[in-house]
């Protein structure tokens, strides 16, 4: 990186940062109190709080959205009449799954290979990392020339909608001229990227019963309609024989017009098996940042071990459905539901529920703060010309403050490149996109106070 004194300061600071995210990391602080203590999540909530009050902010805040848990606000005032941004990140993350398949432990930031690996070093602690180091680097080189609003939510994981809700029950506390949410991440480390739509999401809970009981499949298998049977032949009408989503109803053929992503990439970030082919017709593009896409979430069913030779009466399972810009994700729930409904074969008891909605997001890119991105982006990442890119997860949030405040401009950017293998085993975050990204953030702030 070319030497300037706001990327010298972040460089300094580093060392600080790493302390900092291990403490947060350290805190299991996912937002299902079911799996895990609520008291997890509060520390990790008080910890934004304090390291926000240590950093001079005001009108520090912990609340409490109508999901049962708690979003971080706070205030740094800035110059009299300069712009408002609004920095976003989120501190919950997701479950660790299969705590033994890390190669270290989880919750313990440990650096291997010249990554720092644990749950949410990437996705998205480490967003909140480079929120306060670009917002530490500016005070120490003339100040932070904006008025900054943070607000750490702590619930995106789940999709329960707390802070959606919350803020639209206070249209006033997040209202900025501009939004950055530091929870997506870069086309791939290195090149710097903005993301500029997002899929949004739907969640559908579905229970086929077809008996009082479990029958002994011996004594009444071959005619007794099993429920198992017919779940999985409702799951497998939703997909082509290619691996396409088939919702009936629903478009699939649109094209995504922007960066490319070359397949055996594609291949290499998805750490697909030698001689398993992709899913799905057009290019990779257009299949995880332009299309719907279905994936069966769980299963209820009996276990492999200790299984026993029955027609099983009941089964279960949750479906995603990540929905492309362009389409409501309310119509696509109906959608979803009506087409289980008409699969479900042998005339069997079907319900669907609802259990989680975000919409879909397209920003506006010729805005002036895209220019400003561009211009820090370009000193941040010297001789890489910023690229756009889609990304297939939802933030359903970015919505919500799209509807609030249809002024502001809203930009993502953020940690998680595929190499840090995000909601999987193994998560980390390059110690050198977490630099880069907070000097680049800071001269965003810099440039678009100028603008």
């Amino acid at each position: 990186m070319s030497s300037n004194p706001v990327a010298e300061t972040v460089a300094s600071l580093l060392p600080r940062a790493k302390a900092e995210l291990a403490e947060l990391v350290s805190f299991k602080s996912v937002a299902d109190f079911d799996q895990f203590p609520k008291s997890e999540s509060e520390g990790a909530a008080n910890w934004v709080a304090d390291a926000l009050r240590a950093e001079g902010f005001e009108d520090v805040a912990l609340l409490d959205t109508p999901d049962g848990t708690q979003s971080v606000y706070g205030h740094l005032r800035g110059p009299e009449g300069a712009k408002t941004v609004l920095l976003y990140a989120h501190y919950d993350v997701q479950p660790p799954l299969d705590e033994a398949a890390w190669t270290t432990p989880p919750f313990e930031l440990t650096e291997r290979d010249g990554r720092w690996y644990g749950r949410g070093s990437a996705d998205c602690k480490g967003g909140l990392i480079m929120h306060l180091l670009a917002l530490r680097a500016l005070k120490a080189n003339g100040g932070v020339p904006v008025h900054v609003k943070v607000i750490a939510e702590g619930s995106e994981e789940m999709g329960t909608g707390g802070l959606e809700r919350y803020a639209e029950q206070h249209p006033e506390l997040l209202r900025a001229d501009a939004i950055v949410i530091g929870d997506t991440g870069n086309f791939r480390v290195g090149l710097p990227t903005v993301t500029t739509t997002l899929r949004g999401m739907t969640q559908v809970r579905v229970r086929i019963d077809t008996l009082a009981g479990n029958l002994h499949s011996g004594q009444f298998g071959g005619a007794a309609p099993d429920a198992l049977a017919a779940l999985i032949r409702v799951l497998d009408s939703l997909r082509a024989e290619d691996g396409s989503t088939t919702v009936d109803g629903l478009s699939a053929d649109a094209a995504w017009e922007g960066l490319a992503y070359e397949e055996a990439q594609f291949r290499t970030d998805a750490k697909v098996l030698d001689g398993v082919g992709l899913i799905g017709g057009g290019s990779v593009a257009d299949r995880i940042w332009a299309r719907p896409a279905v994936t069966v979430l769980g299963i209820d069913c009996p276990p492999v071990v200790g299984a026993t030779p029955s027609v099983q009466s009941s089964a279960r399972a949750v479906i995603s459905l990540r929905v492309p810009p362009g389409v409501d994700a309310a119509e696509a729930t109906k959608l979803l539901q009506a087409h289980v409904e008409a699969h479900t074969p042998w005339g069997a008891r079907v319900h669907t529920e609802q259990v989680g909605q975000g919409q879909a997001f397209r920003a506006d890119t010729d805005s002036p703060a895209y220019q400003a991105m561009t211009d820090a982006m370009a000193v941040a990442y010297p001789g890489e010309r910023l690229q756009y890119a889609g990304q297939g997860g939802s933030i359903p949030l970015c919505n919500t403050l799209a509807g609030l405040y249809p002024d502001a401009e809203i930009l993502l950017i953020g940690l998680s490149e595929p190499e840090a293998q995000i909601h999987a085993v193994d998560e980390s975050v390059s110690p050198e996109e977490l630099e880069r990204l907070s000097v680049a953030e800071a001269l965003f702030l810099r440039n678009y106070a100028a603008g």
